[in-house]
């Protein structure tokens, strides 16, 4: 009994000291729960900010075209009868391209024609007389007031001769001018009327590009217009044959933008044109611009922030990364040029921006730096 009570006495001791535990097991449950490890920050690769002198260069599409060009009209209206020349004849000067209907001018020169046959005749009668009466008056056969309306007679006649004349002289220049002529040597560049049109007085005809000195014309971004120019002298090259190349000055820079591609027309005069550069050949001219302090990032720091370029900029102290806009002046093969947004000696993300939020921790380390557990060697 006694080793019986003993083992029972044992047992009771075992269940109490089981109970003990999970009682701990449970008190340990109930508390707080153990924090994850912390993430370590990011890993990025930053570059510092520096200044580079950077001299752009542009290089645009144009075409040639002469410096001067003469929009031909007709100095009286009337209805195109014909036309003699098509885009692109060459012509000279005095030639004639178009002609007006007739019949009006015709009729008027008749006219005028056989009022200065009158004029003359009643010119040769009043001469005739007032003749007669010199005669007699100095013989003393006739009174002075005969003679007298003799020489009022022979003045009228004259008179209406001479406005006869510039009658006829009036309707043979409305005649002449229903011809279109030339006024210079060039080339047809445009038409404006068909036959049978009526045309107005100044109504442009045909355009004619003048002989003579060539630009090359070309529609510029205003933006780069406003930047001074590091040469005036532009390299002008055909398209069609990359060894036809001369140079040219810029010459006019239109005060206007076109509304509906924001670009500036920039006309550079040629004083010797090759031959192979024809007008309306398509030409590249290349040109640049004064050098500037320019800051050269590789493309893998580019970024965007609602549609405009950005950079992520890591606060060199607090370690902490931010998205700023940029304003980029060019790119180049691997290479972002920005003209401002930045300042010197500030740390620019290179590489693992993509992992970056605003206000993040990161850890920086610097391009050109080996990674981790590699020598610098």
């Amino acid at each position: 009994m006694v080793l019986f009570g003993y083992r029972e006495g044992r047992a009771e001791g075992a269940a109490a000291a089981a109970f003990l535990l999970s009682a701990c097991i449970s008190l340990v449950g109930c508390g707080e729960t153990p924090r994850p490890p912390e993430k370590p920050p990011t890993a990025v690769r930053v570059m510092p900010v520096t200044l580079s002198r950077f001299v752009q260069e542009v290089a645009l599409t144009g075409q040639i075209a002469a410096r001067i060009q003469s929009e031909l009209a007709f100095r009286i209206e009337g209805r195109l009868a014909s036309r003699y020349v098509e885009v692109g004849d060459r012509v000279a000067k005095g030639q004639v391209l178009a002609k007006l209907e007739t019949r009006q001018q015709d009729a008027d020169v008749s006219a005028a024609k056989a009022g200065v046959a009158s004029a003359e005749a009643s010119l040769k009668e009043a001469e005739a007389t007032f003749s007669r009466q010199k005669d007699l008056i100095a013989q003393g056969f006739t009174t002075r007031p005969n003679f007298d309306n003799a020489k009022q007679a022979l003045d009228g006649a004259k008179a209406g001769h001479d406005g006869a004349r510039a009658a006829l002289g009036a309707v043979e220049d409305a005649l002449a001018n229903t011809e279109l002529r030339a006024d210079t040597d060039g080339v047809v560049t445009a038409r404006n009327t068909e036959v049978g049109q009526v045309v107005a007085v100044a109504q442009a005809v045909y355009t004619v590009a003048q002989d003579g000195p060539r630009d090359a014309v070309f529609e510029v971004f205003e933006a780069l217009t406003a930047k001074p120019p590091g040469d005036k002298r532009v390299e002008i090259t055909l398209l069609s044959d990359p060894s036809i190349k001369t140079v040219g000055t810029v010459r006019e820079i239109s005060p206007t933008v076109d509304a509906a591609r924001g670009t500036v027309r920039v006309k550079i005069g040629i004083d010797d044109t090759p031959p192979e550069m024809t007008l309306g050949a398509p030409v590249q001219g290349a040109g640049r611009f004064k050098p500037t302090d320019t800051i050269v990032l590789p493309w893998t720091a580019f970024f965007t922030v609602k549609g405009k370029p950005a950079v992520w900029i890591v606060d060199a102290v607090s370690k902490t990364a931010s998205l700023r806009q940029v304003d980029v002046l060019g790119y180049r093969t691997s290479e972002l040029l920005l003209d401002d947004g930045l300042k010197p000696g500030e740390l620019v993300v290179t590489h693992g921006g993509q992992l970056l939020a605003p206000g993040q921790i990161v850890d920086i380390k610097m391009d050109g730096d080996p990674p981790a557990g590699q020598d610098a060697s």
